[in-house]
């Protein structure tokens, strides 16, 4: 197979290196480089971040013929994780491909290609790289590691990726097989539960083999945990795991340093947001105006981000209202750190908390004074250095304080911002969606996730209540679609009740709130950014409270539109409340009259007033950081 000859690196070194670079190539195209010596040079460049000087080394090393085949074998599988090091996959592939043609069972150069592919968008092809390893026949070579290890390894990476493609029977399917092999991963057991709840397929904590119920339990992620039980103390246990197990403890706060205090004690107050999510996602639809509203006579905008670019009007809307966009895709959090404390931000909030893609470790190194979490995570983090929340006294009432690390900074009408400009697509008809012209809907779009076998069951509950109604569902997966029509059916409800709503465009999204009669909320896992667009829309959505904030989110938002009876303390209550309002039509449309008519002016939707009271609240804590 051809591949480039080797080309010096630009190395931007001090000469001494860029000279040893040079004497280790001599040698290597000599014959005369021992591959340990290679190897740990080569390892000594990537430490000096200089990852693609070892490449051309390994390169013409293997092109000498004297190495005998185990070696040359061991320099291949180097060469290639340098190059998938540095993004060069094509190559990469073309490396473990050569090493798999003189060890086809070389289960470390398989593994790795599969990595090359899924990064060039193969799925299919990554999938089956990794199948060859996990139900590999023949002889396997590991060099010296674990089959077992190797396999769950196998295992994981295809669950994780078909995970991603949303086949999600198949991942359950391969999450089982790993657990099976070695049930001491907690990781997986994490994934395990989680895809369970996607699919609906209740009960959750589903135990099998040496798997107990218990170890379910104790490995169960916090956003698992979220949509599992509104008990704040397991709410919180969960954090704590989290925090344990993958953030590192910090000794130094880099705010304190000179050069940090020094870039804060002049000036507009900074205040720094922290995000992956910067785009279409519900965080960044939810704050798409916050940033442009901040008074710019006193506040300075930056966004410290690692945001996919999708493309998007709202991504590009996002940017556009920042003073400065720092990028840290390419960033260790250590250096991220360094540069927000560098930037002299006052207040960092940190709109991601524990959640897919967060990046806590920046965090820890405390490199602001004010610390923030807000919105992506509606619960506590426990993540050491964030000190604040921002809430309101509905989310956060005192009895949840004792289950909470960070204090509450109280806004006095609603902890939510949202969009006023946000786009609405074209009225639709209830004959597009499928929905009967003369019955009673009730719909939840929130995701499958947050349901769960309790409330659904109250859901059905109320379908046999009100005889001439329907439930409209968001249609996550096909899975969910058959686990929900089989609970209906159990429950003595016709599955044809139950009418799917397929995914569509935010715009599109937002006008078909106003075809229900009635949002049902989901409990403990509240809806937080589809009540404000169900209640901006002007449907009306029913909310059961209860002891945690994300089980409270929404009846903060029922609270500062004016409709405190839409929300209620029990199921019972809940299902009496649902049944009234379904028996009586007329007290459905009541309340969109309502909504429509003082809706969108009342203190849920005062943007320029919550963001008022948000700086309010900032510049008081930054200001006791700079006396």
């Amino acid at each position: 197979m051809d591949i480039a000859r080797p080309s010096m690196p630009n190395l931007s070194v001090p000469a001494h290196l860029a000279q040893e670079w040079e004497q280790l190539l001599i040698r290597a195209r000599e014959g005369s480089l021992p591959l340990p010596e290679l190897m740990d040079r080569g390892n000594f460049l990537q430490t000096q971040q200089l990852g693609a000087a070892p490449a051309p080394l390994y390169e013409t090393w293997r092109a000498h013929e004297a190495h005998p085949p185990a070696a040359r074998l061991v320099a291949l599988y180097n060469w290639g994780t340098v190059l998938g090091n540095i993004q060069q996959h094509e190559r990469a592939e073309q490396v473990y491909r050569q090493a798999l043609a003189i060890s086809p069972g070389f289960a470390q150069a398989r593994l790795n290609l599969g990595h090359q592919l899924e990064h060039l968008g193969r799925v299919d092809e990554a999938l089956a790289a990794w199948q060859a390893v996990y139900d590999a026949t023949g002889p396997m070579e590991a060099l010296g590691a674990d089959t077992d290890g190797l396999r769950t390894h196998a295992f994981n990476n295809a669950a994780r990726l078909l995970e991603l493609q949303r086949r999600y029977e198949e991942s359950e399917a391969l999450m089982v097989r790993s657990l099976t092999l070695n049930p001491e991963q907690t990781d997986v057991m994490q994934h395990y539960v989680h895809i369970r709840q996607k699919q609906c397929k209740w009960p959750v904590y589903q135990p099998f083999g040496e798997v107990t119920h218990n170890r379910l339990l104790i490995a169960t992620s916090l956003l698992a945990t979220l949509s599992a039980t509104d008990d704040p103390a397991l709410q919180m246990g969960a954090a704590q795991r989290f925090v344990h197990e993958k953030v590192t403890k910090q000794k130094e706060a880099l705010w304190k340093h000179p050069v940090s205090v020094a870039a804060r004690q002049q000036g507009k107050i900074k205040i720094g947001y922290l995000s992956g999510d910067l785009c279409m996602h519900a965080v960044g639809l939810l704050t798409a105006e916050l940033y442009a509203l901040h008074d710019r006579e006193k506040f300075e905008i930056h966004a410290f981000d690692w945001s996919r670019e999708d493309g998007t009007a709202l991504r590009k809307r996002l940017l556009m209202s920042m003073d400065k966009v720092w990028r840290l895709n390419a960033m260790d959090d250590a250096t991220a750190a360094k540069l927000i404390a560098q930037a002299g931000i006052d207040v960092l909030v940190d709109l991601q908390g524990l959640t897919s893609g967060a990046r806590p470790n920046i965090l820890a190194h405390r490199p602001a004074p004010v610390q923030v979490s807000y919105l992506g995570l509606p619960a506590t983090s426990l993540l050491p250095g964030v000190d604040w929340i921002i809430a309101d006294r509905f989310v956060m009432p005192p009895e949840y304080l004792p289950y909470c690390s960070e204090k509450p900074i109280y806004l006095p009408h609603c902890y939510q911002v949202s969009d006023r400009q946000r786009e609405i697509g074209a009225d639709p008809t209830r004959a597009q969606y499928e929905l009967p012209e003369d019955a009673f809907v009730f719909c939840s779009f929130n995701n499958n996730h947050k349901m769960n076998a309790e409330m659904f069951g109250a859901w059905m509950r109320i379908l046999h209540g009100v005889p001439n109604s329907v439930l409209w569902l968001l249609a996550d997966n096909e899975w969910a679609k058959a686990n929900l029509r089989r609970e209906a059916e159990a429950a003595g409800i016709d599955a044809s009740r139950l009418i799917f709503a397929p995914r569509v465009a935010p715009p599109d999204y937002l006008a078909r709130f106003q075809l229900p009669d009635l949002v049902l909320d989901t409990f403990p896992y509240n809806a937080g950014t589809t009540a404000s667009d169900c209640l901006w829309m002007g449907t009306p959505i029913l909310t059961r409270s209860g002891r945690s904030y994300i089980s409270r989110m929404c009846g903060s938002l029922l609270t500062a539109v004016g409709l405190p009876d839409l929300i209620t303390f029990s199921l019972d209550d809940y299902v009496e409340r649902a049944i009234q309002i379904g028996l009586n039509p007329g007290r459905a449309r009541s309340y969109k009259r309502y909504l429509r008519e003082e809706g969108r002016q009342s203190a849920l939707f005062d943007m320029p007033a919550i963001v008022r009271d948000i700086e309010r609240e900032f510049e008081q804590l930054a200001l006791a950081h700079r006396a």
